[in-house]
């Protein structure tokens, strides 16, 4: 369904633009018909620039981002205006998606008038109905508040709701949870396999290892806008091959072992960096070799590591 291949995006920073700074990186990844992704990394990792990029909210630098084996760059007018028929997305701040000075209804009647004007309001007003209960709403409770009048996981699910008004198929969900209480974050993520259950593709972006687990049947590892590992959850999780994913999943304590106290360095080279492998700076078993970019292979069946420990182990 959706295909990026090696996807890039630079920003031009510092004194008149005299410095590259490298948010995503020749990073590759599928998602296919009914199937759940996690993007999974910290903060600055490139997560949310690839979401905003699926969306055509960002314009790519280099590589090509395919729906349905369609070029999405190409898209203009009428053939944009189907592709978000298909594509949406929600964002961590649901209160941010809103206009303070609107009723909530508003993103419905907004959603008629550009996508729907042939459809009579009655049955306008059945099919948002229809749309609330789907994620758990009472419409009489939520369509006449104020945003402000409304707690973030209403809002949340208001706003997968009004994607479910357009009958996509495929839904970037960036953060959707990190800002519920944990009482809500379950019945959003119960929502999303729900929703999986009937067909709908799911990009889901997080940097909650567990819930990445819970929810996705493959995840990819992103370090410093660069794929560090990918493949079908279950080996990433409990078999992880790249330094990273091993500082990654050490950091996840655990209830039936004794916490141990874990060394993780902060440390970046974004900015400057110039090849090699992105994690040089950090790596504890980083050598001559590391300076030069490491491939992406596949180590084992839908399992694969970028880097040359690796590759040369199993070269």
């Amino acid at each position: 369904m959706l295909e990026l291949d090696r996807v890039s995006k630079t920003y031009k920073v510092g004194t008149f633009g005299g410095k590259d700074l490298h948010a995503v990186m020749n990073v590759s990844f599928n998602v296919g018909d009914g199937e759940v992704v996690s993007l999974i990394g910290e903060s600055g990792s490139g997560k949310t620039t690839i979401g905003k990029m699926i969306l055509r909210l960002l314009p790519i630098t280099s590589g090509t981002i395919q729906f349905d084996g369609v070029d999405i760059s190409t898209l203009e007018g009428a053939e944009l205006k189907d592709y978000y028929r298909k594509v949406q997305g929600v964002f961590q701040d649901p209160f941010s998606s809103y206009n303070p000075i609107f009723k909530a209804d508003r993103l419905f009647k907004i959603l008629q008038e550009e996508f729907y004007p042939e459809i009579k309001n009655q049955e306008w007003d059945d099919k948002v109905e229809s749309a609330m209960k789907d994620v758990g709403l009472n419409p009489n409770e939520v369509l006449n508040k104020f945003p402000h009048q409304l707690s973030g996981g209403q809002l949340q699910r208001f706003l997968i709701a009004r994607a479910l008004l357009l009958d996509i198929k495929f839904l970037v969900a960036d953060e959707i949870i990190s800002m519920l209480d944990a009482s809500r974050r379950i019945d959003v993520l119960n929502l999303l396999a729900d929703l999986k259950s009937l067909g709908l593709s799911i990009l889901f972006i997080t940097h909650d290892l567990s819930l990445g687990y819970y929810i996705s049947e493959r995840a990819v590892i992103l370090y410093g806008g660069s794929v560090a590992e990918m493949g079908a959850t279950e080996k990433i999780y409990f078999n992880p091959i790249h330094p990273y994913s091993q500082m990654l999943m050490a950091c996840v304590p655990r209830l039936d072992q004794e916490w141990e106290e874990v060394d993780v360095d902060l440390r970046g080279k974004q900015f400057e960096h110039t090849g090699g492998c992105i994690y040089f700076e950090r790596c504890p078993i980083a050598g001559n070799k590391c300076l030069d970019e490491p491939p992406l292979i596949e180590i084992e069946e839908d399992h694969f590591v970028a880097c040359w420990k690796d590759f040369e182990e199993n070269a």
